[in-house]
């Protein structure tokens, strides 16, 4: 299960994710928002955050306007390594790296096309399970 999540500024972004994941046939669940009325990124950052966190979902995605505040806001949630990702290469490096759990993305910043390649990217990119990476994960985590 995909926990998805956005401020007004990442809704349209949003439903272009929404659609793509329903197109691939994943299972997600919409922490909101729900329309482009203005609203605090951090409630939706928290509750895809502690989602994951808590195993409900296996990993999440999170928009606002730049990604960066909601980013921000999910990173405080134990357990939880959100990364803000407007390429392919970086979606790809975070997962085989850092083992991300949440991506985040900007609906200013980036446009439906290069989202949805960042989004199939992250998801199917597995961690690489080097020593390395495993070693500098626990160090975040301490």
């Amino acid at each position: 299960m995909i926990g998805i999540g956005s401020d007004h500024g990442g809704y349209a972004l949003k439903q272009e994710v929404i659609a793509y994941l329903k197109e691939k046939g994943l299972e997600f669940k919409d922490f909101g928002c729900y329309d482009e009325k203005s609203c605090d990124y951090p409630e939706y950052a928290h509750a895809v955050a502690h989602a994951v966190a808590d195993g409900e979902c296996e990993k999440g995605i999170l928009i606002c306007g730049t990604g960066i505040g909601i980013s921000i806001s999910a990173n405080k949630v134990k357990g939880i390594r959100c990364a803000l990702c407007h390429d392919v290469f970086s979606a790809k490096a975070t997962r085989e790296h850092n083992d991300a759990n949440i991506l985040a993305m900007g609906g200013r910043v980036v446009g439906p096309g290069l989202a949805l390649m960042i989004v199939d990217t992250f998801l199917n990119t597995p961690f690489s399970n080097e020593e390395r990476h495993i070693r500098r994960i626990n160090q975040i985590e301490e």
